[in-house]
């Protein structure tokens, strides 16, 4: 892949990096190390520490080992990464298939000083460019909202002229420490549909396969009819809620949800 635009020399080795939000459903720092190898920069290394599967690779221009990291025994991955960089770096690229550049990492190790700049400033990019998601619901008329509880569903048809989209989206909203937050939101729109978990938390972006899927509001709203909810608030990062959702409740007031949902559907397509 692309080497990282924030670079770090490190003497017989660079270490790159950039904040990869573009991807699939996931998010994360990737960190590279590069070094010159026959007169080509190289990527030796590779760490992928993402929100849902982080892994690193070795060797990523050669034999290309992809490992997955365990967050139950590793911890956060970032913290994993920089621990073996600091740590393992030698074995590390030696495994990769760079002998001579392993005994050259032995003999001059990686000054702690820069290993502290590449922490310090991959933890800032962490920080500062996380992708959320804040969608920007109009003044809901009455109707628009419907509440079951804890949770609400919010109900909205979206035109997006910027990228030529429009559809039916739902949004599962509860208060947290007294403020509305969005757990899940449904765009089941006409190009590219696609839902969020916790779009202000992780905001882990799925796209509908509409071959298997089938409809996507009718998709979403079966899901709702399942007691899938309960699972998608969990995975979305709020379980205290999740725990107190009145399933009950919920399937009282999903046929006004679904009626409110279609009607507005065949208002826009008039």
């Amino acid at each position: 892949m692309e080497k990282g635009g924030t670079t770090f020399d490190a003497g017989s080795v660079d270490f790159a990096m950039s904040y990869r939000k573009e991807i699939m459903d996931d998010q994360g720092l990737c960190l590279q190390v590069y070094s010159k190898v026959d007169g080509k920069d190289t990527e030796i290394l590779r760490f992928d520490c993402f929100d849902q599967a982080p892994h690193y690779h070795y060797g990523p221009e050669n034999h290309n080992i992809r490992l997955f990291m365990d967050k139950t025994t590793a911890g956060n991955p970032l913290g994993w990464t920089i621990n073996n960089l600091r740590n393992n770096l030698p074995a590390m690229v030696r495994r990769a298939g760079y002998e001579d550049l392993a005994a050259s990492l032995e003999a001059t190790p990686v000054k702690k000083t820069v290993l502290n700049k590449v922490e310090a400033k991959a933890r800032d990019m962490v920080r500062g460019e996380r992708r959320t998601v804040h969608h920007m619901m109009p003044e809901l008329i009455e109707g628009d909202k419907v509440q079951a509880g804890n949770i609400r569903f919010g109900l909205e048809y979206r035109h997006l002229p910027q990228i030529n989209d429009e559809g039916m989206a739902i949004h599962v909203l509860a208060d947290v420490a007294d403020q509305e937050v969005e757990l899940l939101a449904f765009d089941c729109f006409q190009n590219a549909p696609h839902y969020h978990y916790g779009p202000r938390n992780q905001d882990v972006r799925i796209y509908w396969d509409v071959t298997t899927s089938g409809e996507t509001l009718r998709w979403t709203l079966d899901q709702f009819k399942g007691g899938k909810l309960k699972s998608m608030i969990e995975r979305a990062g709020y379980p205290s809620i999740a725990a107190e959702l009145d399933e009950n409740l919920i399937q009282d007031v999903l046929p006004k949800v679904e009626k409110r949902a279609w009607d507005l559907v065949a208002l826009n397509n008039k």
